[in-house]
């Protein structure tokens, strides 16, 4: 069944010019461009070795059609995409040169709803950074999920009170909540406001997962009271300037694949693994792996393709 579309907004075009970035990275902290230059077209498009996020990567509008999600977080695409607008009463997009504002009319509904919700708890707004490619797929770079148009970064940077430039969206850097040595919160940009805008997130019933770096988790489960949402906040990697938001498959959509529930469990009762020595500083390999081949087209969904030729 597929997700009932809304009514394009009138800022989905402002991306079509704002192409992906080539660099690598395309973290949080990493600036953006204020004139980015596209990508120059593929010799071999059709080619069954092409990787599918240089094909993804380029395109830079959502397919026509009702909104349809094909696949895993991490190996998928959606039709029937919008771009959040840039603009709203409680939230700003940030890095519009990547393209990384569209969704399902399910995360732009959720991600508009949760900004509300927001304000009320005393955060000044949200401003948005990575949510997906106008059709989804593999990112050229950073992120491996995000595929699947229900995946959303929103910066631990309170958002200020002013609409931002151009400029400002594309250069602002986010705020490391993390201590240098990685082992807690940096108690001068740490807020209690911080832990009320994961609380409210987590409380949402069509949140799945939310990710965070493990020493905002210790935080969480040292200053919150009454955790029976701290379930769905899960230690990662990196994290450490933004919270990753993860919605469950919406209801009806049987072609998106279910990542499962988390734990029952809190998750505060053994966070060493994230604070160890070999995670903190892992040493080397004295043989340096091989670089996992890029995936193609046919690792993904086969109505993929449709989506990814579809006007």
């Amino acid at each position: 069944m597929p997700i009932p579309r809304r009514i394009p907004s009138p800022f989905a075009g402002v991306a079509l010019v704002a192409l992906i970035l080539s660099a690598a990275g395309a973290q949080a902290q990493d600036r953006g461009s204020v004139n980015p230059k596209p990508l120059p077209p593929l010799e071999h498009p059709d080619a069954p070795s092409t990787p599918a996020k240089a094909l993804f990567g380029r395109v830079t509008r959502a397919s026509s059609g009702p909104a349809h999600i094909y696949g895993f977080y991490a190996k998928g695409c959606f039709a029937g995409g919008e771009a959040l607008p840039m603009d709203g009463p409680n939230w700003q997009v940030m890095r519009p040169s990547r393209n990384r504002m569209w969704g399902t009319p399910y995360l732009i509904d959720f991600v508009e709803r949760l900004s509300q919700k927001a304000a009320r708890v005393g955060w000044p707004g949200l401003l948005v950074g990575d949510m997906a490619q106008p059709r989804g797929g593999p990112m050229i770079t950073g992120h491996a999920s995000h595929q699947i148009g229900i995946d959303a970064d929103i910066w631990l940077t309170p958002m200020p009170d002013h609409r931002m430039s151009r400029a400002e969206r594309e250069e602002t850097s986010a705020t490391d909540m993390v201590r240098p040595d990685r082992l807690d919160i940096d108690p001068e940009v740490w807020t209690p406001t911080h832990l009320q805008l994961i609380k409210l997130t987590a409380e949402q019933p069509e949140v799945e997962r939310i990710f965070v770096n493990a020493a905002i988790k210790k935080a969480l489960c040292r200053e919150a009271s009454g955790r029976s949402w701290m379930s769905k906040v899960r230690p990662m990697y990196g994290h450490n300037y933004h919270y990753h938001i993860r919605l469950a498959c919406p209801a009806g959509q049987d072609d998106c694949q279910p990542q499962g529930a988390p734990a029952a469990t809190d998750g505060c009762d053994d966070l060493s693994y994230w604070f160890s020595d070999a995670v903190l500083h892992p040493k080397p390999p004295k043989v340096p792996p091989k670089p996992k081949p890029a995936m193609t087209m046919a690792a993904l969904p086969s109505a993929c393709r449709a989506v990814l030729k579809a006007p």
